[in-house]
């Protein structure tokens, strides 16, 4: 496994990133054990989750199987590189109180406290933003920050679904404040869905941010879509219908897997192994449902792509291209 450094940090952590959405709503406790178990041994040492994960009535749930693993001992802790997210609503009922949810000081550190509780930890290596909250002052945001930092609670901070203004407006004011900053940016990115090229990317390297893409398959679009439902007589679901149903995309994913046809490869490690090549991407989100898939999700950091077929994916899925430039007359 290769690895590397988690932007300005001084964490190396392995070029895939396990992300455990589906540990609880689709995978068992014992399961995701043996994914987080098999994912630690094949090198992925950085772990993401989120304190809303096992959703409706189980949100936090993912957090405790989680935990469950790290009291099996071992030294699973200290081997993990733990990320999860503040913004959610977490009560019961789904009908919050003022300052449950989002990202006022008073939900930080409340959420901190009952992530660190259902982890069964001391602290949180990165502690991630979800969304951005237009209604609390970044000063707010950042003083709720500094405070866990010196109390050990969080190592350090970072974004998620943050547009390229954002991620540089949240790092004036930490600069301004003598904060440290956001240090990673979670971020919808892959070979379908190449916005963030534009400001997303660039600001986030700008201010020596890692970018953590997630959807790397884009729902399933990029994982051999086509082709299951030729073999299998079921059509795509979820994401992957609802984008195969839009103009055009069909026939473009149905050149894309033609394609790595050609080629002996499989769609979805394709698609892992060309974020890997984008610079700026310390690593992609991957959320195996099964330690097969997870098996599967490993072979992409075998795969070298050659410059004639990253020019062919190029062809297929045109970048927007950063700006200024892509806005060039």
């Amino acid at each position: 496994m290769e690895y590397t450094q988690l932007g300005r940090t001084g964490l190396k952590v392995g070029r895939l990133v396990l992300g455990t959405m589906n540990f609880g709503p689709q995978t068992t406790e014992a399961d995701s054990h043996t994914i987080m178990d098999a994912a630690l041994d094949a090198g992925v040492n950085f772990f993401d989750t989120a304190n809303a994960y096992g959703w409706g009535e189980n949100k936090g749930r993912t957090e405790e199987i989680i935990g469950s693993w790290f009291a099996g001992g071992g030294d699973r802790r200290d081997k993990v590189v733990l990320g999860t997210k503040v913004y959610a609503d977490m009560t019961a009922d789904g009908n919050p109180w003022p300052n449950h949810d989002r990202l006022s000081a008073l939900n930080i550190r409340r959420s901190v406290d009952a992530s660190l509780r259902r982890l069964g930890t001391d602290r949180i290596d990165i502690y991630q933003f979800h969304h951005i909250d237009r209604n609390t002052p970044v000063e707010e945001i950042w003083q709720a920050v500094d405070t866990l930092i010196q109390q050990g609670k969080i190592l350090y901070a970072g974004s998620s679904n943050f547009p390229g203004w954002k991620i540089a407006q949240t790092n004036e004011i930490a600069r301004q404040r003598g904060s440290y900053g956001l240090v990673s940016e979670q971020c919808l990115y892959n070979l379908f869905e190449r916005r963030a090229e534009m400001e997303v990317i660039p600001a986030a390297r700008e201010y020596g941010l890692g970018v953590i893409p997630w959807s790397p398959l884009h729902g399933g679009l990029l994982g051999g879509v086509l082709k299951k439902e030729a073999q299998g007589g079921r059509r795509g679901a979820g994401m992957a219908a609802e984008r195969l149903a839009a103009p055009g995309v069909r026939d473009q994913i149905q050149s894309y897997e033609t394609l790595l046809d050609k080629h002996g490869l499989a769609p979805g490690e394709v698609a892992l192994a060309w974020l890997l090549t984008r610079p700026g991407v310390t690593g992609p989100i991957v959320g195996p449902r099964t330690a097969e898939q997870l098996a599967g999700a490993l072979r992409a950091l075998e795969l070298e792509l050659s410059e004639e077929l990253l020019a062919s994916l190029d062809e297929i899925f045109p970048g927007t291209g950063p700006s200024p430039e892509a806005f060039a007359w």
